[in-house]
């Protein structure tokens, strides 16, 4: 059964009230890949009456009020993604399509929904209880770049004026604080909580800790900005990070140190909540909720991501360790999508953050956590990196044996690097032959290394290495299948000679990308403080950043330097750099035309121009173009 979302379903379930409102951007899902109808089971597992407001109209408080006060609180979130990144593109262009909205139209959230959404709430109900959490509230914790506006916003503690900020997965602090206000505690006086953030006044901020400059600093001083991304996130770590603080004018934002990840026993519990796995029948008629097609018959196995790529927020949100559930969990798990009516036979991805990931990447990290300012793979794996697939493919080949099941495929991202770190080819070789679709994508995302290592991801021959022994595998088994590669254009560091070295790789490897994406600059990453800051946190040293929108077109443009539409921009960025030689017409050239630099005269009448040679044999000014 869904939780109730109008009044009339509560009353149905004989309740006057509510303990709680979850209040939510997205359509209603309950499915255990959407944060919302995770944190709303566990409630509900807990003892705890909760009622689910969808996409609530936010232009007046009413919709807020639509199930009467609830008893201890409201919780808030923008949805599974960034309410910015959910409506606008990189190139900062309004979205056609949502696809957690029902029949994917668009429209149904506003901007920075958990601002606007707490800000309702306190117009309804004053100074109730407010919880914000999931992944825009996660990872706006601290004063903030924020790309749309194009300036630094604080903390969203601050701007939404909520009480309470849990960050990272949440299960276990909403619970504790669930249970506190429940027994009577005011939620101003709850300061000890693992995985939250709250507001003090300076005089009560705590002894301990670590204290990042300032949101008044960070935003007249790009060094200071640099300085405090790099502090908050190497404290990310459940074992050995540290209290955080940042001063927001006469308030102090604390972040509490991060909850520890939820055990496997714990993980399997929430995995086994009576989920419905679908949209609420209500959006039947527009069409459903888009969001659920990828992940109906999914299975989550694994939180975390030790590659933690500077690009990414995983690591700010989940955080860098494994987490797994058991495999007796997942065969159960596969069981149950085996008797839903709509299964064709196809689970289509047994993943996570990494799909391949199921352990930490060392012995030590039992011991002291993971190493600061270290990465376990980039730019080469650690000597102690432990690379191991067999429980992975255990649960693959038993899941695959299933009655029922035809394919079993992984779908979630896999660190190729990290295959070619285990000494045992087994999972390689059933990789190939059992778990791909016809394409198997991955991610190594550019190839030079200067770019790499500013992106934090391993250097371009791993990815060439690990493509030769796929392919060597798909012939022996007699199949024609290929590597779809994810490649991304701008990335700090990456310069216009970058790019040219990425289009000459492209057409090295004889790919044909039909879509290249820009570097999307998203709240709480490294990459996107090198965006703001010019500068790298754990250097500041300088570094390029392609922020025009001209150098950002020619260097998406030479991605797919092969497209008709692509010619002219590819041609002036290669004048740009000087690189005639790749224009002409021999096989090394990215495309065809004159290679000689070509003299445009002030006065075409008195100027005779041998373009060959390029002399002007007249007395006229000539200037390159």
């Amino acid at each position: 059964m869904f939780l109730p979302i109008t009044k009339e379903e509560m009353l149905e379930r004989g309740w006057d009230e509510v303990d709680f409102v979850y209040v939510n951007g997205d359509a209603y899902v309950d499915h255990p890949s959407f944060g919302a109808a995770i944190i709303t089971r566990v409630l509900e597992n807990a003892g705890f009456t909760v009622a689910f407001l969808s996409q609530p109209d936010w232009r007046t408080a009413a919709d807020f009020m639509r199930f009467g006060r609830p008893r201890l609180g409201f919780f808030v979130s923008s949805g599974n993604i960034d309410s910015m990144v959910a409506h606008y593109t990189v190139a900062k262009k309004r979205r056609s399509t949502d696809a957690y909205s029902p029949g994917g139209k668009t429209g149904k959230r506003p901007d920075r929904a958990v601002e606007v959404y707490c800000k309702k709430i306190r117009e309804a109900y004053g100074d109730i209880p407010i919880i914000i959490g999931g992944l825009e509230a996660s990872l706006r914790r601290f004063a903030h770049y924020d790309y749309w506006d194009d300036s630094v916003h604080p903390s969203i503690l601050v701007s939404s004026g909520a009480d309470l900020l849990s960050f990272g997965m949440g299960e276990n602090q909403t619970i504790e604080i669930a249970e506190r206000l429940r027994n009577g505690e005011n939620i101003s006086e709850m300061r000890d909580i693992k995985g939250t953030c709250y507001l003090c006044d300076t005089v009560d901020t705590p002894y301990v800790g670590v204290e990042c400059p300032s949101y008044q600093n960070v935003c007249e001083n790009k060094r200071e900005y640099a300085i405090a991304a790099r502090i908050q996130q190497d404290e990310q770590d459940f074992f050995r990070g540290k209290l955080i603080k940042q001063k927001h004018g006469k308030k102090m934002l604390v972040q509490n140190v991060p909850m520890p990840p939820l055990t496997t026993a714990e993980l399997d519990e929430v995995y086994s909540l009576p989920y419905m796995r679908n949209y609420h029948l209500v959006y039947e008629a527009e069409g459903g909720v888009p969001g659920i097609e990828e992940v109906k018959f999914s299975i989550t196995h694994n939180r975390g991501c030790f590659g933690a790529c500077n690009f990414c927020s995983i690591a700010f949100h989940q955080g860098r360790y494994i987490a797994t559930r058991s495999k007796e969990s997942l065969i159960e798990e596969a069981k149950l999508l085996t008797k839903m009516p709509d299964f064709k036979g196809y689970i289509h991805d047994v993943g996570g953050p990494t799909a391949n990931f199921r352990m930490p990447s060392c012995v030590g990290q039992e011991e002291r956590g993971l190493c600061k300012g270290k990465k376990c793979l980039a730019p080469t794996p650690c000597k102690n990196l432990v690379a191991d697939h067999s429980e992975y493919l255990e649960i693959l080949r038993e899941m695959r044996s299933l009655p029922s099941v035809k394919k079993v495929f992984i779908r979630s991202g896999l660190r190729f690097d990290y295959i070619l770190q285990d000494k045992n080819d087994e999972f390689f070789k059933e990789l190939v032959k059992h778990h791909i679709s016809g394409q198997l994508k991955l991610a190594p995302e550019h190839c030079s290394a200067v770019v790499l290592d500013k992106m934090g991801k391993p250097h371009i021959e791993s990815y060439v290495k690990f493509a030769k022994k796929y392919f060597s595998y798909t012939k022996s088994i007699g199949k024609e299948q290929y590597i779809v590669p994810y490649l991304m254009s701008s990335h700090p560091g990456s310069t216009l000679d970058d790019a040219i070295e990425l289009a000459l790789f492209i057409k090295q490897q004889k790919l044909h990308p039909e879509q290249v994406q820009d570097f999307y600059p998203t709240p709480g990453t490294i990459s996107t403080a090198m965006f703001y800051t010019e500068l790298d946190p754990y250097t500041l040293e300088k570094v390029y950043v392609a922020k025009t929108s001209k150098d950002k077109s020619m260097q998406r443009a030479l991605m797919r330097y092969f497209a008709p539409e692509s010619r002219d921009l590819v041609l002036e960025a290669l004048k740009k750099a000087k690189r005639f030689d790749l224009i002409g017409n021999s096989e090394n050239c990215l495309i065809k035309g004159n290679s000689v630099p070509v003299y445009k005269t002030k006065n075409k009448a008195d100027a005779k121009y041998n373009s060959s040679k390029g002399k002007n044999y007249g007395k006229t000014k000539r200037k390159k173009i």
